[in-house]
């Protein structure tokens, strides 16, 4: 009887204890174009090999002063399924420089890109086939301006969606370019295999004691180097519209993965938008305020897509004070005055604080974004409670 009672008693206490709501973490998600591309393929394993390249230290700093949980990296090469990144953790991440903590990250994940991936077409209507405005995506070779994963979560490769394969023509009433006569500016051909992305777009879930956060991650083309048909400027408002039905319900159900199958969120699916979305609310060449599809989006939360805990910095504010009347300077997250770097927690999700690493020129820390010599980009962050 006394054994009964007893194991009767651990059930409840069990039960009780698997009824508890889980514990709150803060969580610092953040994205960062580290601009380590190189213009040849192989010269980045060469410097991150050495272990000694001046611009891939000043990038490793960044992270390790910073220390995001999950963070996205822009201008990544490809190689491998992720040889660069493991390269990246040991010889870079893993050291110390200039007092600095290291940082590692059990769980990093490379995503295949369409830069530099060649086609049998003339996209760009120039007489030739081979430059790299022909390829899927803009790149002199396969791999070129990448993006990957590093995360101190562990990630869900089971329920991971990505559509770098995804075809402009698939969605309804895609921005199509045309020229000053009306006439079409890619063939009827070329829309059958033309992808959407130009590199990829990717759900990538992480695992926080037991439950997860849908990463989505992007880095649409710039809307510019074309011309009077607006083609990049076109591509560049429907890949971010891409995110924007996806995080809709109902709005994604045209979407399909690189496996054929259908993806898009639920209502009630945690998320964070992450990446280099080159368009900016303000100013910029961007088609129709195109950022506009996910700042004002009903799934976003408006504290750090357009509120009180948008990405803000002293050293943006001090590097654009020459021009105040363009936009918010102190939002910006490049050297070249534009908020184009994002990290956008679904509504749900509680922001804590954020911002963008741009220290003022007094700030002990300023020599690490001093100009371009590192990225022409900042490291964006936001925290938030799950």
């Amino acid at each position: 009887m006394r054994t009964f009672v007893f194991y009767f008693l651990l059930i409840v206490v069990l039960a009780g204890c698997a009824n508890q709501p889980q514990p709150k973490e803060n969580i610092r998600f953040a994205t960062f174009n580290t601009a380590l591309y190189r213009n040849e393929h192989g010269i980045l394993w060469k410097d991150l090999k050495e272990g000694k390249d001046e611009q891939i230290k000043i990038i490793a700093e960044i992270i390790q002063r910073n220390r995001p949980d999950v963070l996205a990296l822009q201008e990544f090469d490809y190689y491998r399924d992720g040889e660069y990144l493991e390269m990246f953790q040991e010889k870079y991440l893993s050291q110390s420089f200039n007092g600095s903590e290291p940082i590692e990250y059990p769980y990093m994940m490379a995503f295949p890109s369409n830069t530099g991936l060649p086609t049998v077409f003339d996209f760009n209507n120039d007489g030739s086939k081979h430059s790299p405005e022909d390829a899927y995506g803009y790149g002199k070779y396969p791999g070129q301006y990448a993006f990957a994963i590093l995360s101190k979560y562990p990630i869900d490769t089971t329920d991971m969606h990505t559509f770098q394969k995804f075809l402009w023509k698939d969605m309804p009433g895609a921005l199509w370019p045309a020229d000053s006569t009306g006439k079409q500016w890619y063939s009827e051909e070329e829309k059958q295999a033309f992808r959407l992305s130009s590199k990829n777009h990717v759900d990538i879930p992480v695992k926080v004691n037991g439950r997860r956060i849908h990463v989505l991650i992007a880095h649409p083309t710039p809307p510019s180097f074309d011309g009077e048909e607006d083609r990049n400027g076109r591509r560049n408002h429907d890949e971010i519209r891409l995110f924007a039905d996806y995080i809709s319900p109902g709005g994604g159900d045209y979407l399909y993965d690189d496996k054929g199958e259908k993806a898009s969120l639920s209502e009630d699916d945690p998320f964070v938008i992450m990446g280099d979305m080159n368009a900016d609310p303000l100013a910029g060449s961007s088609y129709e305020n195109a950022i506009d599809q996910l700042l004002q989006h009903p799934q976003v939360n408006p504290k750090a897509s357009v509120g009180e805990f948008v990405p803000s910095s002293k050293g943006s504010l001090a590097n654009h004070e020459e021009r105040p009347d363009e936009g918010h300077p102190a939002q910006n997250t490049a050297v070249f005055g534009l908020r184009i770097d994002y990290v956008l927690p679904s509504d749900e999700l509680k922001v804590k604080q954020s911002g963008v690493f741009w220290p003022a020129a007094s700030d002990s820390l300023s020599y690490l974004t001093k100009g371009s010599e590192g990225s022409d980009h900042r490291l964006v962050w936001v925290d938030v409670e799950f």
